[in-house]
């Protein structure tokens, strides 16, 4: 993805210039997109106080830097009528869960690139979505980068469907690969025990630390102490090593490609006092190669993934209104989502 969005930046810097090679195509491939960047922040959850009596009674104060947001990116998608551009710039807080859909509101070539660089409540991760998409009368070609930090998802998804118009409603069925870490595997359950317990102070041991049971001094792989009793070690220690433990074994392993039949559907509907769109995908069955790490391997088989979203609104008189607004996301038994609902009145 770093090298089609430095191919893309190229292509934009090159066309800026009045050169001759820039050709109308290229000039036609970026009409009307706009490209973004946006700084936002703000206050984060207040400051706690923390107390020890350890040695007397002592006070500290656990600090959470603020939130920022860093946005930049660059898109060429047709809003669809429900969509209301009010705001004059964009701010990279803008959110089109339309984009998620197989099909845009007009055919041809439409792509988005969008990096968020992000600390919430002392966090920091990062959110990328980009896609390029192509919809023809009887075909869609997708190919789709997603990383949402906070979420915990990382994937990159390529399609290739055929689709059917019938009354209004959109079907395609293809095949879709995605690339992604070996979602389902887990690096502790080689140290699980008969008994369901998890045998964590042996693989302290075997990760670098020191436990003298004794005096009760627990050291970390750099000689450091880390507690000095057992239920520090236990409740405090432990946890931070197996979650680093975990994090390292992971990022070990190759990505493993995914090959799945997509059934899929689209349907839009609107009206000035009245809309709908949803869209729905479904992956019911997925190719075992045999791997060691394939996800058939954790689920005992086949598995079912899927995606949709719907928008709805609905004016129901000049001054009331009610609209509905969410999208929803299964990939590997890792679940996503985002929604919200309310009424407007307007007063005259």
């Amino acid at each position: 993805m770093k090298k089609l969005i430095i191919i893309l930046l190229t292509i934009l810097i090159s066309c800026a210039a009045p050169k001759d090679c820039c050709s109308q195509d290229i000039k036609k491939l970026f009409k009307f997109s706009t490209f973004y960047a946006a700084a936002s922040g703000g206050t984060s959850i207040s400051d706690v106080d923390v107390f020890s009596v350890t040695n007397g009674l002592e006070t500290s104060t656990v600090q959470t830097p603020y939130d920022y947001n860093l946005a930049f990116g660059i898109r060429k998608i047709a809003r669809f009528g429900y969509e209301n551009r009010a705001q004059t710039f964009y701010d990279g807080t803008e959110t089109s869960w339309s984009d998620g859909a197989n099909i845009g509101k007009k055919s041809g070539l439409e792509f988005l690139f969008e990096a968020d660089i992000k600390r919430q409540e002392g966090n920091d991760y990062i959110d990328q979505n980009h896609f390029i998409r192509y919809v023809a009368g009887w075909y869609i070609l997708k190919g789709e980068y997603l990383q949402d930090g906070f979420a915990d998802i990382d994937y990159f998804e390529t399609s290739q469907r055929i689709r059917y118009d019938w009354k209004g409603i959109s079907f395609n069925i293809g095949a879709s690969q995605r690339l992604a870490e070996p979602y389902g595997y887990d690096p502790l359950e080689e140290w699980m025990l008969d008994n369901g317990n998890l045998h964590y102070t042996y693989l302290a041991l075997q990760e670098g630390y020191n436990v003298d049971v004794y005096n009760s001094i627990y050291t970390d792989p750099s000689g450091n102490v880390v507690a000095t009793s057992p239920e520090i070690w236990e409740e405090v220690v432990m946890p931070q090593m197996l979650a680093e433990y975990t994090e390292k074994k992971r990022d070990l392993l190759d990505r493993k490609m995914q090959q799945s039949l997509v059934i899929g559907f689209d349907y839009y509907y609107y009206k000035k006092d009245f809309w709908l769109h949803s869209w729905g995908n479904i992956m019911p069955w997925h190719y075992d190669d045999g791997g060691e790490f394939m996800y058939h391997n954790y689920v005992d088989g086949q598995w079912v993934d899927y995606s949709g979203g719907l928008i709805f609104g609905y004016k129901l008189t000049k001054q009331l209104g009610t609209f509905v607004e969410g999208k929803y996301n299964k990939y590997w038994n890792r679940e996503w989502y985002d929604f919200k609902c309310g009424v407007n009145y307007v007063i005259f």
